[in-house]
């Protein structure tokens, strides 16, 4: 599983001229899952995005947590993080997980989420989406949980 976070002052996933979900200060995680990953890493990758010290504290320091700040979280599924550039100019999926299990996994990641953060709101797995967003910083981080694992790396 793979997130690619960003620290934002507010973002909007629109879908056909419509908005769907927004949130103002807190993290924009994008989401991909690879063939292989497990619904049981779900809850400690949430964990992680919620503690994870990325604000600024009043003296400028890189100290809050998305707790401290009670900010929004936004998650966007994107499979195209599980793409493969090693050979060609066309990605490659193959490491991908296939879309069924991607979305089971999405849905996974939603409940655990709501259940963990009620501040929570999502992007639509499969869906051609437009993400707004004001990146603040820019501050952009790279969680992995490798295939199987339980440990976000």
């Amino acid at each position: 599983m793979i997130g690619l976070i960003q620290r934002s002052r507010q973002a909007s996933v629109i879908i056909d001229d419509r908005t769907v979900a927004s949130i103002q200060q807190g993290l924009v995680v994008l989401v991909g899952f690879r063939a292989g990953d497990q619904a049981q890493s779900i809850p400690r990758f949430v964990q992680r995005l919620l503690n994870l010290r990325i604000f600024s504290d009043d003296g400028g320091k890189m100290n809050l947590s998305l707790r401290d700040q009670a900010g929004g979280l936004l998650l966007v599924p994107q499979f195209t993080l599980a793409a493969d550039l090693r050979s060609g100019n066309r990605p490659g999926f193959s490491q991908a997980a296939k879309p069924e299990a991607g979305r089971l996994l999405f849905d996974e990641l939603k409940d655990v989420a709501r259940r963990q953060w009620p501040d929570s709101q999502f992007g639509v797995f499969g869906a051609d989406m437009q993400v707004e967003l004001i990146n603040d910083g820019p501050v952009t981080f790279w969680l992995e949980v490798p295939a199987g694992s339980t440990q976000p790396g």
